[in-house]
């Protein structure tokens, strides 16, 4: 994805996204996301085990949608998972940093995160839908 500078500058900022996958059951998971830009994808972390990996696992269209009042995006695609737990961790850290500076980063790898078993998920988008840019 060739992302627009003022949309790539919009994803580069610490937000939230709501992160959008499919029960087994076809209805819709939803789950609040830290997110980062890398290229032209979106990745994402979370803890093996949980509902969306599991749902990605076996269906991995997924949508994230990211809003700061009157501008918003949504980013449907693909997710890929890379279940390595030292990248995943390593990962982890990367996003940790982004949203919480790496002071904190370093306290939640060693108190919380390195008990854990982190993934990364890395959405390629297919489709982007971008409003108020």
């Amino acid at each position: 994805m060739d992302w627009k500078p003022e949309v790539a500058a919009f994803l580069d900022e610490p937000r939230f996204g709501v992160l959008a996958t499919i029960n087994p059951d076809g209805s819709v998971h939803q789950t609040v996301m830290w997110y980062r830009r890398v290229g032209g994808d979106i990745v994402m972390n979370t803890r093996k085990g949980r509902v969306k990996p599991n749902n990605l696992d076996r269906d991995p269209r997924a949508s994230l949608c990211i809003e700061d009042g009157q501008r918003y995006l949504t980013v449907s695609g693909r997710v890929e998972i890379d279940e390595d737990r030292e990248r995943g961790l390593e990962s982890m850290r990367v996003m940790t940093e982004h949203y919480e500076g790496a002071e904190r980063a370093a306290e939640l790898i060693r108190d919380e995160y390195a008990n854990q078993h982190r993934i990364e998920l890395r959405l390629i988008p297919d489709a982007v839908d971008a409003h108020g840019f």
